[in-house]
């Protein structure tokens, strides 16, 4: 195979591997894409990657990261969290990966659900808190679903710029 081919397979793991991150929290994954589209811009010499596609495909790369952290803040801080909430899913994150698809989707809403009953658990009504606990931790989660979307949709528009500017 020449090294052309294996460059341009480098780029699509590169975008593979960063699409795999969109929903995997441990993978930076629009870094992943940007590089991929970086790379494959590099190998044609940016005669048809240019300036104005890296800037646009790198803007969507950084707003995917600030909204990807922020749809989860604002999750959190709409429901009243505490900082152990936002501990916990990220605590949750980081377990969920072990558990495969589902605990990444779910194990941030047991995070965030226990750090917030730790952080009440002085609280005179019990049973007050826990509904609390629950709210806030479905509602972290609802934010970073919301933003795990974002970061998705914005993916896929990246690599639209970067197909659309090869095939132009």
């Amino acid at each position: 195979m020449e090294a052309a081919m294996l460059w341009w397979v480098l780029v699509v793991l590169l975008i593979a591997v960063g699409l795999a991150g969109t929903v995997l929290p441990a993978l930076p994954g629009t870094a992943f894409i940007f590089g991929g589209i970086l790379l494959g811009a590099w190998i044609d010499d940016f005669q048809r990657v240019g300036t104005g596609a890296l800037v646009a495909v790198g803007v969507l790369a950084v707003l995917s990261w600030v909204l990807d952290y922020v749809a989860g803040l604002l999750g959190a801080r709409k429901a009243g969290a505490s900082r152990l909430a936002l501990v916990g899913a990220a605590v949750g994150t980081v377990l969920g990966l072990l558990m495969g698809l589902v605990g990444v989707l779910f194990m941030p809403l047991v995070g965030a659900a226990v750090g917030e009953a730790i952080a009440r658990r002085q609280d005179a009504d019990r049973a007050g808190a826990g509904r609390q606990a629950l709210k806030v931790g479905v509602a972290t989660w609802l934010g970073m679903m919301a933003g795990m979307l974002a970061k998705v949709v914005l993916s896929f528009v990246m690599i639209g710029i970067f197909i659309g500017a090869l095939v132009a």
